[in-house]
């Protein structure tokens, strides 16, 4: 590691660890990636980082030396001691135990006040910044992007290569995630990273994404609670057509559904694969009336 931090494998020895695979815990220890995920946050001094599973801090150093403050979720109780030894003398880096998806990020960001003046501050504007277990990945982004709370302005993710493709999908291979990411953000994939920088390796490389959150979502007129509702019927049969999968997703009768499907202009015998973010947006307004 650079600029004298000490190395993840330094680290285990160290302290005698042992990497959990039910944690998916692949540590990125090649510098030159860990570097450019940081530079993708494009941090300054004035920005707030929520970084979800820090494991032994390799990524927390980059951010730390950008972000005017870090807040670091670690899972894995082992971890913390280890992390608070590391960056003790940086105040403005702090670490929490806990698991991400029962955490409100709103309230893991949120300034410390002084208890005698009994302000409430305003919500912090924030990025999130992740190296994400394939197992959790989906539960994670959708945790962040659907809070209602307090939405990051951007989130740098390292995900499997298979999930980044699938978040950028378009119409004709969309599938519950495409739909969750793109209602909320912008996903771009930034730059590949292989499986041979992380220890210890996966089995497949990963890649970097980049979520530019929308100010307001992609359909801004319908309630996300409303049209993921549908979203989730749609995709509970992803081989069926529409008209199948959403009669049973909603307790309703086919016909109910061609009903839907035709008022917004939408074939009943598709799939919901194919369908764009507006259609599923059209879809809702259907279901449940004009707004």
């Amino acid at each position: 590691m650079s600029k004298n931090f000490p190395s993840p494998l330094e680290l285990i020895r160290r302290h005698n660890l042992n990497l959990k695979k039910s944690l998916g815990q692949n540590l990125l220890i090649d510098t030159n990636h860990l570097a450019r995920i940081a530079a993708a946050a494009e941090l300054t001094k004035e920005d707030t980082v929520l970084e979800i599973g820090p494991g032994l801090g390799a990524l927390t150093h980059q951010l730390a030396e950008r972000a005017g403050r870090v807040v670091a979720v670690e899972l894995d109780q082992r971890l913390i001691p280890v992390l608070r030894e590391q960056f003790a003398n940086q105040p403005h880096v702090s670490f929490v135990h806990g698991d991400i998806l029962e955490l409100s990020p709103a309230a893991l960001i949120q300034p410390q006040l002084p208890q005698e003046t009994g302000a409430a501050s305003d919500t912090t504007e924030y990025k999130v910044v992740a190296n994400l277990p394939y197992y959790i990945t989906s539960a994670v982004i959708r945790h962040i992007l659907e809070r209602a709370d307090s939405r990051p302005t951007l989130a740098v993710l390292l995900v499997q290569r298979e999930v980044a493709q699938r978040m950028v999908a378009q119409p004709g291979d969309m599938s519950l995630l495409a739909v969750s990411v793109q209602f909320y953000a912008r996903p771009r994939a930034l730059h590949t990273v292989p499986a041979g920088a992380f220890l210890p390796a996966p089995k497949v490389d990963s890649s970097v994404m980049r979520l530019d959150l929308h100010q307001q979502p992609a359909v801004p007129d319908v309630d996300p609670t409303q049209f993921f509702r549908i979203v989730r019927a749609g995709f509970g049969q992803r081989r069926k057509q529409l008209r199948n999968s959403l009669s049973a997703g909603l307790s309703c009768k086919k016909e109910d559904a061609d009903l839907w499907l035709n008022a917004a202009g939408v074939e009943p015998s598709r799939r919901p694969q194919t369908l764009s973010i507006s259609e599923w947006g059209e879809l809702t307004r259907q279901v449940y009336g004009e707004k």
